[in-house]
């Protein structure tokens, strides 16, 4: 993702130094004969890097996230069970995601490898349901695979994210 995103911004001075997220915030500002790379090589590039911290087996539900999770949802399982059907109903590929906007918990699914931030929204939790995510393991049961996530998620970085996004 990061070669293809930097060879899309090859010859655009402007845009080679600013952070995938700024890109991806101001995809109206990217040249549009660029934008579909930048939107997709740079959306894959920001989904990954945020994903992967997220992960670590045995970190305790708490915090402050979790607070805003029982506060928003009614407690972590029926978290769960919105989360995993934004998930499990995505057509295609794509990931879904907790985020915080408008000092608010929402749940959202975007296709490929669009993202929150380009919708003016800060990722909290996200989950990569591309095939190639869980297929080796899951074959097609994306259910499980997203049932097995919650086992998974690094609290401690999920606490991290919503309170640098000021929650």
């Amino acid at each position: 993702y990061i070669d293809k995103l930097n060879a899309a911004l090859e010859g655009h001075a402007d845009l080679q130094n600013k952070r995938v997220e700024d890109l991806l915030r101001n995809l109206n500002d990217v040249p549009e004969s660029i934008r579909a790379a930048v939107r997709n090589h740079g959306g894959g590039h920001f989904n990954h890097s945020f994903f992967w911290p997220m992960l670590r087996k045995e970190t305790a539900y708490g915090g402050r996230i979790a607070d805003a999770i029982n506060s928003s949802f009614g407690g972590l399982d029926k978290f769960k069970d919105q989360f995993s059907n934004a998930a499990a109903t995505l057509f295609g590929s794509g990931w879904a995601w907790l985020v915080w906007s408008n000092n608010e918990l929402q749940i959202l699914a975007t296709p490929n490898q669009d993202n929150p931030v380009s919708q003016g929204k800060t990722p909290i939790v996200g989950i990569d349901v591309w095939e190639h995510a869980y297929y080796l393991k899951y074959q097609n049961r994306r259910p499980e695979y997203i049932q097995a996530f919650f086992n998974v998620i690094n609290w401690d970085k999920v606490n991290e994210y919503f309170q640098a996004a000021g929650g």
